[in-house]
């Protein structure tokens, strides 16, 4: 690969995420993230992992290519603390995104861009 181009190439079936904190312009390093799938019933979640970003802002992957089913998940971010471990205070004590995946075998890449007011997030690729 050419120099400073980026190797991370997520396969086919993974869950992944990217954190940028833009009030900074830096990745949001070391932000707990929890992974979450809703059951049938349509009531109850259920956690299937923990994560944290890395000093990029990145999962990788949030769950394996064989975890990733047709369904309801949910990821919710632990912003308060990410702000707190900064010094700084939020508005937002955490961020969930939830979304669905109708199609299993294709790759799902849900960034997320925070500030301690304001967050953004939408399907990447």
């Amino acid at each position: 690969l050419p120099q400073g181009e980026d190797t991370f190439k997520p396969a086919n079936g993974s869950l992944t995420t990217h954190v940028l904190n833009t009030a900074m312009g830096l990745p949001a390093t070391g932000l707990a993230i929890h992974v979450a799938q809703l059951q049938e019933s349509g009531t109850q979640w259920t956690e299937l992992a923990q994560r944290w970003t890395d000093e990029d802002g990145r999962c990788s992957p949030l769950l394996a290519p064989e975890q990733v089913k047709a369904g309801t998940y949910k990821l919710r971010f632990e912003t308060a603390a990410y702000w707190q471990g900064l010094g700084h205070s939020s508005f937002y004590p955490f961020v969930e995104v939830i979304f669905t995946i109708t199609d299993p075998a294709q790759k799902f890449h849900v960034p997320l861009l925070i500030s301690p007011f304001s967050y953004t997030t939408y399907r990447g690729s």
